[in-house]
């Protein structure tokens, strides 16, 4: 389908409403603007990724063009994604894209690839340890809510199923992502300890874990 902008403020939103495709007009705040408008959350904090990814060029090394072209096309599939949710049954077009099995194996195929490189956990993992890690953290969170407004849509107006799918496997795809990054980049992964608050030595030895083995807390001998 040709895509032309020629102006992107129309007035015709000021009213609360918005076109879905087709022509349809909805309230803002339904269950199908809410589950586009959260693909469109997620696809900025991938491109934010990847706005960052060539500062890691070097350190990826042969991984880099792997993972950049990964990242481009995840980006491309989450704009599909939401062009096939902004489009209810009733205006769906014959040449119309629909997420299917294959962008589904490759998430899969992708997550078995990074999964041959890590240690299997012993703990829950936090977000943060290095700015990659953090991002696709947030990524990840964001694709678990796009996947519960997506559930939630489906009860009143059933989705593609496939769809449905993808975004459930793009957010183990992205906690994947996560770690194999911080392995890739030697960076520390950040580790939920149930402990911690209960145990000032156990706080004191993830300190200088995190830091190397030097500590700067106050009043605290290393």
């Amino acid at each position: 389908m040709a895509i032309r902008l020629t102006r992107i403020y129309t007035r015709t939103g000021d009213k609360g409403t918005t076109a879905l495709v087709g022509g349809e007009r909805v309230a803002k705040e339904g269950d199908r603007l809410e589950a586009y408008g959260t693909v469109d959350e997620l696809n900025s904090i991938v491109g934010i990724v990847r706005t960052y990814l060539p500062d890691y060029r070097a350190r990826l090394g042969d991984d880099f063009d792997w993972y950049a072209g990964m990242l481009r096309r995840i980006q491309n599939e989450l704009f599909d994604v939401g062009s096939e949710l902004a489009t209810p049954a009733a205006a769906e077009y014959p040449e119309m894209h629909h997420m299917g099995e294959g962008e589904i194996a490759a998430l899969e195929h992708e997550m078995d690839r990074m999964e041959q490189a890590l240690e299997p956990l012993n703990s829950f993992t936090l977000p943060g340890g290095g700015v990659l890690n953090a991002f696709l953290h947030q990524a990840r969170t964001v694709c678990r809510r796009a996947e519960r407004v997506g559930w939630r849509l489906n009860r009143t107006e059933p989705l593609n199923e496939h769809l449905l799918k993808y975004v459930n496997r793009l957010s183990d795809h992205l906690f994947v992502q996560s770690r194999w990054v911080a392995k890739r980049l030697g960076e520390a992964e950040f580790l939920w300890d149930r402990g911690l608050r209960l145990d000032p030595r156990a706080a004191r030895a993830a300190r200088l874990k995190a830091t190397g083995g030097g500590d700067s807390g106050a009043g605290e001998k290393s």
